[in-house]
């Protein structure tokens, strides 16, 4: 009984820690790729709430915006 008891705890220990490790892997990823998005650097970044992107407002600061045709550096 008692080793099926530790058993058991080991085994939900291991899952947890493994389901923690999973979730922040996937989350360093996520951020990893969303670094890549060059609005913040692009001369028709406004950064206001309202209009973020005069070119692409529905593109701009997302994903969608990694591969932008209309980026121009600010320099």
């Amino acid at each position: 009984m008692i080793l099926t008891c530790s058993i058991l705890a080991w085994g939900m220990l291991f899952s947890i820690c493994w389901t923690v490790f999973h979730h922040c892997q996937a989350g360093f990823l996520i951020v990893k790729r969303l670094h890549q998005v060059p609005c913040y650097k692009c001369k028709f970044f406004t950064n206001s709430c309202y209009l973020k992107c005069t070119v692409n407002p529905h593109f701009a600061c997302s994903e969608a915006a990694i591969d932008c045709q209309d980026y121009q550096s600010q320099s």
